[in-house]
């Protein structure tokens, strides 16, 4: 755990009082004293600062500091919902990577019964998006949306984007190529692809086809490869803009 991710119930002022799992982390795990420090991070806030004020039996007192929030994450994700035990490694992942939207849906090849899992239960959902938020040391929660039919989906719930990408086997295109940039949305289907009617239906709602190579990826290791790949790609596409020229 790199963050102490808190709610806004936990802080009072610049006072924190845990009394939970988070405090004998800090006690056990990281083995932190009075007068030491570590990160905190408020939940869709700002991270900051905390100096361990006090060490009681069943509560630790934090004094913090905030400093400017960062901002949300520059991507949405469009994910064919995988198996449940694939989807339930990937939560932490996706928060981790940074995700601002994840919109689960159906495929062809995905079974029905995938979304009757306790993996899309919200309490379980919001347990694995923190437990990834810590570790990167972020604080945006996805927000997590489930459509079980994607042609509504794609024709009235996705239209605000700057760049639609569809990953797809065998699409020559690259994520590169696309010069992706803020508001961008990428959708990543099953272990096989989406099928032949699926992609039309894509293309004919504005999204781009896009390949991650000649390798065949499981969904969990696809859904990271390309994340990693698009906020790379935004990245060197902002830094490539012409920035304003200052005023004299």
């Amino acid at each position: 755990m790199n963050l102490i991710l808190l709610d806004e119930m936990d802080v009072t002022g610049g006072v924190v009082r845990l009394g939970d799992d988070r405090a004998r982390h800090i006690r056990e795990v990281l083995k932190l004293r009075v007068g030491d420090r570590l990160r905190v991070g408020r939940l869709n806030g700002p991270l900051g600062t905390g100096c361990i004020a006090r060490i009681d039996a069943d509560e630790i007192t934090l004094h913090c500091t905030w400093e400017d929030s960062t901002p949300r994450p520059p991507v949405d994700l469009l994910l064919a919902m995988p198996r449940p035990k694939v989807m339930r490694r990937l939560w932490a992942q996706l928060a981790a990577m940074g995700v601002r939207r994840i919109f689960l849906t159906h495929a062809e090849k995905v079974e029905r019964y995938y979304f009757d899992s306790h993996v899309l239960q919200p309490e379980k959902v919001d347990t694995l998006l923190r437990e990834g938020l810590q570790q990167a040391r972020d604080t945006h929660m996805p927000r997590v949306e489930i459509h079980r039919q994607l042609k509504p989906l794609l024709e009235d719930h996705l239209r605000d984007y700057a760049v639609k990408l569809v990953s797809h086997p065998g699409a020559t295109d690259t994520i590169q190529a696309r010069q992706p940039r803020k508001q961008t949305l990428l959708a990543l289907g099953p272990e096989g692809g989406w099928s032949d009617y699926e992609v039309d239906l894509f293309q004919a709602n504005d999204f781009h086809p896009v390949g991650l190579g000649p390798r065949v990826l499981r969904s969990d290791t696809a859904c990271i490869a390309a994340l990693a790949l698009l906020h790379d790609a935004i990245a060197e596409t902002l830094n490539a803009e012409p920035r304003p020229r200052a005023l004299r």
